[in-house]
């Protein structure tokens, strides 16, 4: 079956936000007037399509990212709208992997948020481009200049204004193209009808004004039209329009657009932008991957008839049809009842039914193309980052990656029927988000749920109770502390040897450790020369180092940031192996760990606080009574004051009934993890004896 659009026709796009800036409205808005709903959908009477999970419209927000696919003048657009809360990051960051594009919502009244920040800094890595969309003009407090100077003060962005607001706050009722000089309007409840106006008398001084920046602003971005606007010669708008999207590809420029989602205004000029700005799979650079055997790159073009080339990028489980993986194509072309390779997990699956997303709703289809995204049912071994390749045309696509929990609950179930059931929901859960993680405690038997925070597992625990049916216990909640050295050893020497019946056991291994900045992790290197421990035990012996370090030697906490390295040993002609490579790896980790002043890491969150300004005062007093460090404070519009601190997750357990309590109820707050740092010796005498 060939392809309905051809693949410049295509824009795969995310919506990315912080919390309440209107992501969801806005994903609703641009269904609505693509046609794919009949009427508006809203987040407070919880009748949207993307938040469609109980949990989402019970609280209002949006959790699992959902994918949707809508057609606007001949142009197909996949949107995926992502969860703006920082406990569901993973669901952003693996959206951000397989998109093309974005637009990026702000609220008027607020500007640029801290989880504003952290996806933007997400899409950077990743290379998106991007649009933003200043929301929520009708709100008293709005302001789109403000914003757009918050966009280039705290994201050191280049924003480009591309319209001037008709009317403020609850006066707002349309916008002024700066490229065109139109006057657009919304007047009609459903904002389907957008009229053109002649363009108010008291804004056409702004509008000239204003477009000859955005002229000279847009001809700076392009050496040809830099030197027509030096010249002094007219510059066109296709021109324009032209320069300006190459640069917004190139990441070089962010245009940027205002309206209300909630009233109805200004969504249609964001579909428009999409379509003239954001890229297709083919204006972006080709995708790359390695050669499973030989890590060779292998460059994949966006092209039907190249090699199949596709990125799982997440898993859900449907309760009626099973597990679901969603996944990009980047090269080739996917079909119906074919068999396909997993180089990573060196396997093949053969494609059962392809599915066209619609939130929790599916279509059939036979076949996808490079560029675009869909869903696959029935594979057996393909889980989040696997690649799906051609058989004869191994490729591994760059994996994605997920930060570490940083809480933890005990979970048990309430009976023993519930046990059963309890490890199937905790697998099913584990496989569809990386970021939570399960285990269980040697010492006291009990299982562990780890994630990103109070209301990530607070979610997952109502999962289970509602789609599995589990009934269980649940525990505070626990920091999910680190432990590291503090000193460099030397020469840290361990002879493993066993005397059993036939062959004994030897292993010699000879460890230099040393610890290293903090987020580096386990870090492992052979130094050996000479081929005085065989080439096939090296890795049995990281393997040991890396199981050694799961366990720490003050509290059981896993080890973090210490660089081993192997530097001798000696191995047994007869006795030596794999195992006893491994077992001296483990007890040489453990007896380095111990004389190398290890110490105790915990998780320190980026905090930031709005209160109004008379509570300024007693929230300082708070966050230092909580171990915070300050690092600043901003007005913000109105009276309202934001406060910015580094405070210990520890200590920040019940703090959302506290400061609604100080505040009155008018202080709100964000958190998202930063960093681990040392635990005073006071706070690490407390853990350990607790």
């Amino acid at each position: 079956m060939p392809r309905v659009n051809p693949i410049d026709k295509y824009r795969n796009i995310g919506i990315i936000a912080h919390i309440d800036a209107g992501k969801t409205t806005t994903t609703e808005r641009i269904l609505f007037y693509t046609g794919k709903t009949y009427r508006l959908g809203s987040v407070d009477e919880g009748t949207t399509v993307t938040d469609w999970m109980a949990q989402e419209r019970e609280r209002g927000i949006t959790i699992v990212s959902a994918a949707v696919t809508a057609e606007w003048k001949g142009y197909q657009i996949n949107v995926i709208d992502t969860p703006g809360h920082i406990d569901f990051t993973a669901e952003v960051q693996r959206s951000l992997r397989v998109l093309d594009g974005g637009v990026v919502v702000f609220d008027a009244t607020q500007g640029v948020e801290p989880q504003s920040e952290t996806v933007w800094r997400q899409a950077d890595r990743y290379g998106v481009p991007r649009i933003c969309f200043i929301n929520k003009m009708d709100r008293i407090g709005a302001s789109y200049e403000e914003s757009v100077a918050s966009i280039r003060r705290r994201l050191g962005a280049n924003p480009i204004p591309m319209q001037i607001p008709i009317g403020t706050e609850g006066n707002f009722r349309g916008v002024v193209d700066l490229l065109t000089r139109e006057a657009m309007v919304w007047e009609d409840a459903q904002g389907v009808d957008v009229q053109t106006i002649d363009v108010p008398l008291d804004l056409k001084d702004q509008l000239e004004e204003q477009r000859a920046a955005l002229v000279e602003k847009i001809a700076e971005l392009d050496d040809v039209l830099t030197v027509k606007f030096l010249e002094d010669h007219e510059i066109s708008i296709p021109e324009l329009k032209a320069a300006l999207r190459k640069a917004v590809i190139n990441n070089q420029a962010t245009p940027v657009f205002c309206g209300s989602s909630l009233k109805n205004k200004g969504v249609q000029p964001v579909l428009d932008a999409v379509i003239d700005y954001l890229p297709s799979p083919i204006d972006i650079p080709d995708a790359q991957g390695t050669h499973p055997e030989t890590d060779e790159v292998i460059n994949l073009p966006s092209d039907d008839s190249a090699p199949l080339s596709a990125l799982v990028f997440k898993i859900v489980t449907d309760p009626y049809v099973g597990r679901l993986a969603y996944l990009r194509v980047y090269s080739g072309t996917l079909s119906q009842g074919s068999m396909v390779f997993n180089p990573i997990k060196r396997k093949r699956e053969r494609i059962g039914r392809l599915l066209r997303m619609y939130a929790d709703r599916r279509e059939d289809i036979t076949e996808v193309y490079a560029g675009d995204i869909a869903a696959i049912l029935g594979l057996k071994e393909s889980f989040t980052g696997d690649t799906l390749c051609d058989i004869a045309k191994p490729v591994v696509l760059e994996n994605i990656s997920f930060p570490e929990p940083v809480i933890s609950i005990a979970i048990e179930p309430k009976t023993t029927v519930d046990q059963d059931r309890m490890g199937e929901a905790l697998r099913k859960l584990s496989e569809e988000d990386p970021t939570f993680k399960v285990r269980s405690d040697e010492t006291t038997g009990q299982t562990i749920i780890s994630g990103m925070g109070e209301l990530h597992l607070d979610v997952l625990v109502d999962r289970m109770l509602r789609e599995f049916k589990v009934q269980a216990n649940v525990g505070n909640p626990r920091v999910a502390y680190r432990e590291t050295i503090t000193r460099a050893l030397n020469n840290v020497d361990y002879k493993y040897v066993r005397q059993t019946g036939g062959h004994g056991q030897y292993g010699h291994v000879v460890f230099n450790m040393e610890p290293l900045g903090r987020g580096s992790g386990i870090v492992f290197e052979n130094r050996i020369v000479g081929g005085v421990i065989p080439k096939e035990y090296i890795s049995p012996i990281e393997k040991g180092v890396m199981e050694a370090s799961e366990s720490g030697v003050l509290a059981g906490y896993p080890f973090t940031d210490v660089k081993v390295t192997l530097v001798d040993g000696s191995y047994h002609e007869v006795d030596s192996s794999e195992m006893a490579f491994k077992m001296a790896a483990i007890f040489a980790f453990k007896a380095g760990a111990e004389k190398g002043a290890p110490v105790l890491l915990e998780p320190i969150m980026k905090v930031e606080i709005i209160i109004p300004e008379e509570y300024l005062g007693d929230v300082l007093g708070q966050l230092s009574s909580r171990r915070g460090s300050i690092t600043g404070t901003e007005m913000r519009h109105g009276n309202a004051q934001a406060v910015r601190a580094f405070v210990p997750l520890a200590e920040m357990f019940g703090y959302a009934t506290e400061l609604r309590s100080i505040s009155q109820g008018r202080g709100i707050f964000t958190m998202e993890f930063d960093h681990y740092a040392q635990v005073s010796n006071a706070v690490a005498e407390k853990i350990l004896n607790s």
